[in-house]
């Protein structure tokens, strides 16, 4: 294959190979041609140090980087090697920075750099710019002599050419070049000269772009992120995969085939979003010892108790250990799954490269965004509106976020309060993106005690903070204005605007109400920008339904949310947990979109925090040992449980999907095991091949007859009736699992979402109303199989373990500014109201079908991960054998008898005595 010079790259187990294009001037021609290794970040060649060997910035990996390059990074950078991360070390010649060791000896900072100039930043940067627009020699005039202006006759090798390349434009002024090289460039000894060539020899300019105009660049020295971010595109733009079908054209490369590592390494594009970090073992194993130790102590505790038994008190001995049992077997089922905790990293950056194309639609997916509610007495409406305006300002394209508001007590208060809020959105989201805010919350935003002026350099930024802060005080006496008019109903309900009733007046019989407030209504911001959608929903309630609280409210944003917008992620959060990071949603989705590991998702669980909590915590809100020990531990297994709030889902999970099955790799031949091990490894499977073959012939028999009398009297038209039948089989059920809705039907098929673009707004209102009507799951499968689980107030925790049963994964992300934060019980009374809520959800599914003590076995469930699902609905169960086990030893002083066997005298003076003659023996030596 002919090449023409140009670098190539492949993967014979992809197919595929890589021409990476150059122009005919800068091709590599032949491989004794390269003078050294090319600068993996400016793309220079590395310059040869004074004995003779290639300048080596990184000790540990050798990873190529020009002097430079070096220095820019030493000083303005992280200081770090681009590949392992390890801190770059001062190499002599080199300027001290921040965090230098101190080295023994004369420090040579005054001789390294013998230039006219004071500031060693300003050197160091006119070098790197020069460096980085450097020719290859020396610049001639006209009569093929060095300019006079440009290079001092007695330092012929220290020239900084302009990017004219050697040549005086008249349109072109001095102060409209790309780079200014300051005075003191020309004099003076460089560090690291430029390679030199033959002077008699007319070199022709080698410009990185050739047809971009030298005007275009501006004045001053480029910046090193605008310089990384157009070396990317190029790199992009000259990459050009090519699919090969594996003949000899193309197919040959003398036996040394590259695999994908051997891409550009800057393409950050292609590596993963994520990674795993599991606990360094200085942390871990010392735990896992522990636990190791308390079993041998446990397995010696129950050795003694069962082998001596007390006669006299035999049933206070038997509740004794049983009690004891318990303790033990709930102990083991909280410790094991903490075997193997990780944590995870994300890259963002990475994220928008592989979907973030500059001049390209936003190619990341779409999320719709749950937020629920039911009574705005309990729940204050200030609350809410400063959720969803978190929402609405998320970090994130705004046409692929919609938020839904579930107001299952369909209160005109919420209404009217979300009305207000979708107003003040238009005002707010454009400051918080303009100004980059954390958090997006205006009530915990204006409340934080932090100096605002700091890193905020738009000079606009104060006279707008204090006019938003105006503006946010007026929408919260609008918002306590509603509250207090709400404070006293009408004896005929309350209306709307236009006379009519409000629908909702009868909290338990009302029908149906969808309201959009931003999204298609045309509705944008003060600044003329899009805005996410808003949309209000209350579900049909009707006498004689059963509605399953939040679990049935969740389930019907789901149909609406399928019928409106059909995103394939779905988030839900309550109505106090605002999001904190603006970037939450993209921190999911590194995990969702991730093209090797993704798929098998189901959802990401993000950890709760909350605002208000004192110092000491006296209510244990935080629950520190679950959220950051016990959940790492489960993401080490199969994933984190479902904690009702916080988590980004997959829809199709939320569907009763199974996980997609990977497919394993083939297992190993023979070719590496001895002669006698292959024959009995094939006489095995000749064995199992032939049981299999002769199991399939006695099924085939018994339904041979039958099958050759239909496939006679079917033989003509079989493939279209066929056709006809299989669709009207899957329609039928599809609409007895999903309910009777095509058009909802019809958008749980597609995995990437989306809903039919010649639909009307109107027609898909009129559907959504229809999903959301009382009777719609009446002989389905929501609750059962689809979407959130019916049969527990803690319907989160038996949501997740049926996915966890179907076959997937979940994860938990942990990001430096946490993803969402909540409030938390103030009091007493409600943190135990809490806490006896969790203790009955869990009773409920211990006495269910979906136990996790039975149900599930061969599905994708693993072992450790069970062993979890059964203590968080077995530990309520425990308070029993507590209870008893605390009142054993009243009763073992009322009645004079013990648990354990009685110790006689001579045997306690026996060990009194040997320790005490221990002790004299040691304390007299």
């Amino acid at each position: 294959m002919d090449t023409g010079g140009r670098l190539i790259a492949g993967s014979h187990n992809r197919n595929e190979f890589v021409l990476i294009n150059a122009d005919e001037n800068a091709r590599i021609k032949s491989v004794q041609e390269l003078s050294g290794q090319t600068c993996q970040i400016c793309g220079d060649e590395i310059e040869i140090t004074v004995d003779g060997e290639p300048f080596v910035a990184c000790n540990e990996c050798a990873f190529p980087v020009c002097r430079p390059c070096y220095e820019y990074e030493r000083r303005e950078g992280n200081q770090a090697c681009p590949q392992c991360k390890t801190r770059y070390k001062r190499i002599k010649g080199s300027p001290r920075v921040e965090g230098d060791e101190e080295e023994d000896g004369i420090d040579d900072l005054d001789n390294e750099f013998d230039y006219d100039a004071s500031d060693p930043q300003q050197v160091a940067e006119a070098m790197l710019n020069a460096r980085l627009n450097t020719g290859r020699g020396t610049h001639q005039n006209a009569s093929g002599m060095p300019a006079s202006s440009e290079l001092d006759s007695s330092l012929p090798s220290s020239q900084i050419p302009l990017l004219t390349y050697g040549e005086e434009d008249s349109e072109i002024s001095a102060d409209h070049h790309a780079l200014i090289v300051p005075q003191f460039m020309g004099n003076g000894n460089r560090a690291h000269p430029m390679p030199c060539s033959d002077p008699s020899v007319p070199l022709q300019p080698r410009p990185m772009v050739p047809k971009k105009d030298i005007a275009v660049y501006g004045y001053g020295s480029v910046a090193w992120k605008d310089r990384m971010e157009e070396w990317k595109k190029r790199q992009n733009d000259k990459l050009q995969v090519v699919k090969h079908e594996g003949g000899n054209d193309g197919g040959n490369f003398d036996g040394k085939e590259l695999d994908d590592a051997d891409l550009p390494m800057m393409d950050e594009g292609r590596q993963p979003l994520s990674r795993k970090l599991p606990i360094p073992s200085s942390k871990i194993n010392p735990y896992r010892m522990i636990i190791i130790l308390r079993l041998a102590i446990l397995g010696l505790f129950f050795h003694y108790r069962l082998l001596h038994p007390v006669r006299d008190a035999y049933g206070l001995w038997l509740t004794s250990v049983i009690c004891e049992i318990w303790f033990a077997v709930s102990w083991i089922l909280d410790q094991f799954p903490k075997w193997c905790p990780i944590e995870r990293e994300t890259y963002l950056d990475r994220l928008s490269l592989r979907y973030e194309k500059e001049g390209k639609p936003s190619e990341l997916a779409s999320v719709d965004i749950f937020v629920s509610t039911v009574d705005p007495m309990k729940e204050p409406p200030l609350i809410t509106a400063n959720t969803v305006l978190s929402i609405l300002a998320v970090d994130y394209p705004v046409d692929k976020v919609a938020c839904y508001v579930s107001d299952d007590g369909a209160a005109m208060l919420t209404f009217e309060a979300l009305s207000e809020t979708a107003e003040f959105a238009r005002k707010w989201v454009p400051f918080c993106k303009k100004f980059n805010i954390e958090p997006r919350a205006p009530e915990w935003y204006f409340s934080q005690k932090i100096d605002y002026l700091r890193n905020k350099v738009h000079p606009a930024f104060v006279r707008e903070r204090r006019a938003m802060k105006r503006e946010y005080e007026e929408f919260k006496v609008q918002i306590n204005g509603l509250v207090a008019t709400a404070q006293k109903v009408p004896e005929d309900g309350w209306t709307m605007q236009d006379g009519t009733p409000w629908p909702g007046n009868n909290v338990r019989d009302h029908p149906g109400m969808i309201q959009v407030f931003l999204g298609d209504n045309g509705v944008r911001d003060v600044e003329g920008n899009e805005l996410p959608s808003l949309v209000y929903v209350s579900r049909e309630k009707r006498p004689g339904f059963e509605h399953h609280k939040k679990a049935g409210a969740m389930n019907a944003l789901i149909r609406v949310s399928a019928v409106l917008s059909n995103a394939p992620y779905l988030l839900n959060v309550d109505c106090d947990h605002y999001i904190n990071n603006s970037k939450a949603l993209r921190e999911a989705m590194c995990f969702m979109m991730d093209p090797t590991s993704g798929k098998k998702v189901c959802y990401v669980q993000f950890p709760q925090r909350f605002d208000g909590i004192d110092r000491h915590d006296r209510y244990s809100n935080r629950n520190v040992v679950f959220f950051d020990i016990n959940m790492k531990g489960l993401d080490g297994l199969q994933g984190p449980i479902y904690v009702g709030t916080g988590c980004v889902f997959r829809r199709q999970a939320l569907y009763g999907f199974d996980a997609p099955v990977t497919k394993k790799p083939p297992g190993k031949t023979c070719n590496c095991l001895p002669k006698w091990c292959c024959f009995l490894c094939c006489c095995s499977r000749k064995n199992k091949k032939q049981k299999q073959k002769k199991e399939k012939t006695k099924k085939s028999k018994q339904r041979e007859a039958s099958k050759q009398i239909h496939a006679l009297e079917n033989i003509e038209g079989a493939i279209s009736e066929s056709n006809s039948q299989s669709s009207v089989t899957s329609q039928m059920k599809l609409e007895k699992k999903f309910g009777q809705s095509p058009v909802f039907v019809a958008s749980t098929l597609p995995e990437d979402g989306g809903v039919p673009q010649n639909a009307s707004p109107a027609s898909l209102l009129r559907e959504a109303i229809q999903v959301i009507s009382c009777g719609y799951e009446d002989k389905t499968e929501w609750g059962k199989e689809v979407g959130w689980i019916y049969g527990s107030v803690t319907e989160d925790i038996l949501t997740g373990f049926k996915m966890h049963c179907h076959g997937w994964r979940s994860v938990y992300c942990i990001p430096k500014r946490p993803a969402f934060k909540g409030s938390a019980p103030i009091n007493l009374s409600d943190r135990l109201h809490q806490v006896l809520r969790w203790a009955l959800g869990s009773v409920e599914i211990f006495l269910s079908r979906h136990c996790p003590i039975w149900y599930g076995y061969g599905g994708g469930l693993k072992w450790l991960e069970r062993f979890s699902y059964i203590n968080s609905v077995v530990y309520p169960w425990t308070s029993i054998p507590l209870l008893v086990y605390c009142t054993l030893p009243a009763i073992c002083l009322l009645t004079g008898k013990f648990i354990v066997p009685e110790v006689s005298y001579p045997d306690i003076k026996a060990v009194i005595t040997d320790n005490c003659s221990i002790y004299l023996c040691w304390h007299h030596n």
